[in-house]
């Protein structure tokens, strides 16, 4: 029999999930190998795809949160044939790299890179893509830098672009822009090398975020895709990521 590794969060509602599935898989066969089942939401998902980055598991999820954007729905009757017919997408991170007090720092970001900031004082930044700017100067709550994976989570909600998952682009988005005040942002290449810098770093602090890991003080922030990472992620014939990526778009233009 194929080995399969379940992980889950600690909540009740996981671990009920996760004591089925045990008892499930041991009377059935499953035709895949390397296969990790993640029981969770969004959240749990993503600290355990980072702390697989060099694994070459196919991660299915199983969604026992909110939204679970990255997951599957969980079906007792299906759960086999959905583990078995599952198709698999490659979604590859955003790597932050943050100057901070002297100090460099790297993490990944499978959903979006938020600068913050992190006072009552608006941010006022500038970004550049190599050595062209996207933007002199922005004063503003903060800006996303998002992956298509992670369009629809908060980059949506500060009413950024929903980007294919083959569109190899990846979105810049104003929070709160306050000058220029209409500033909606920019979609660049997924090979674009961006340079946010703390243009008043003394007045106006702000912090880096990286999905959910947080760097205060930051100065300059370098933010690239980092394709040598790949994460294999797994899902259901009738609600893949790109559809469900293509219903919020539907979602987004009829509102």
């Amino acid at each position: 029999m194929t080995k399969i590794t379940i992980i889950s969060d600690t909540n009740k509602k996981s671990l009920k999930i996760k004591k089925f599935l045990i008892k499930k898989i041991k009377t059935c066969h499953i035709k895949r190998s390397h296969l990790v089942i993640v029981i969770g939401g969004d959240g749990f998902m993503l600290k355990t795809l980072k702390k697989n980055k060099k694994s070459v598991s196919l991660f299915y999820g199983i969604n026992s949160g909110n939204y679970g954007f990255l997951m599957n729905k969980f079906s007792r009757k299906n759960i086999i044939k959905n583990l078995s017919k599952a198709k698999m997408i490659k979604i590859s991170p955003l790597e932050m790299k943050v100057n901070s007090k002297n100090k460099i720092k790297k993490y990944l970001a499978i959903n979006e890179v938020s600068i913050l900031r992190q006072s009552r004082q608006a941010a006022s930044i500038s970004i550049k893509n190599g050595s062209k700017y996207v933007i002199k100067k922005l004063i503003s709550d903060g800006v996303l830098i998002s992956t298509p994976a992670g369009s629809t989570a908060y980059n949506m909600s500060v009413h950024g672009p929903i980007l294919n998952l083959n569109s190899k682009k990846i979105s810049i988005a104003p929070i709160s822009a306050f000058r220029p005040r209409r500033w909606k942002g920019k979609i660049v290449s997924d090979k674009s090398k961006l340079t946010i810098k703390n243009l008043n770093s003394k007045k106006r602090p702000i912090s880096a975020v990286a999905d959910n890991i947080e760097l205060r003080n930051a100065k300059t922030i370098n933010i690239k895709t980092n394709n040598k990472i790949k994460f294999n992620l797994l899902y259901d014939s009738n609600s893949s990521l790109q559809k469900k990526i293509k219903l919020e778009q539907l979602r987004k233009e009829t509102n």
